[in-house]
């Protein structure tokens, strides 16, 4: 599945970033407008920061999902990925094949790692510790943990004081977080 964001330039699209995965076992057995929806789905939620209060247009060479947005009768899966989308301001063209030169390109990409490697199972249980130096506000938590936390999950430290919270909220207001990076703006608005 790939997407390409970009913007158009005097008439000319000009690529800005390509993204890529690859299906899991379900999602390769998709039917192709499933597969197709998949892949508007995964482009919104890659460059949502980007796409979010802006006007956006899909380029396709599925001409079923034009028609889908407007169906009120779709399958559970697809209703539900419509029913994601709705937040965002969008139309879809349908452009031929041979013109959608991206998305034929990344179609045909092949995994060449695809039958070497086994696929692990990712292990997201953090070890109470770690937790709890991050909720106690230990001195050896990185400094900017407790940013990073705060802009990223509205998650703020138990027990400070209300001085604490109050330069606490001074400084991270000079932060925003911007998935996976913090970033500090300075005095001139400049990142």
């Amino acid at each position: 599945v790939g997407a390409v964001l970009g913007q158009r330039i005097e008439k000319h699209f000009r690529p800005i970033h390509y993204a890529s995965k690859t299906m899991n076992q379900v999602e390769t057995n998709y039917t192709t407008t499933e597969k197709e929806m998949l892949a508007v789905v995964y482009a919104f939620k890659k460059f949502c920061s980007y796409l979010i209060r802006n006007k956006n247009i899909v380029y396709t060479d599925h001409s079923a999902l034009k028609y889908l947005f407007a169906k009120k009768d779709a399958k559970a899966p697809l209703l539900h990925w419509i029913l994601l989308l709705h937040e965002f301001d969008f139309k879809v063209i349908d452009t031929r094949g041979a013109e959608n030169y991206a998305a034929d390109h990344l179609s045909r990409l092949e995994n060449p790692y695809e039958n070497i490697f086994d696929p692990k199972e990712i292990n997201e249980a953090f070890p109470l510790k770690t937790l709890n130096k991050i909720a106690h506000n230990d001195p050896s938590t990185l400094w900017y943990a407790n940013l990073a936390n705060y802009h990223a999950r509205n998650f703020i430290i138990k027990g400070m004081t209300s001085q604490q919270k109050k330069k606490f909220f001074k400084y991270a207001r000079h932060y925003f977080w911007d998935d996976p990076y913090l970033f500090r703006t300075c005095a001139d608005q400049i990142i």
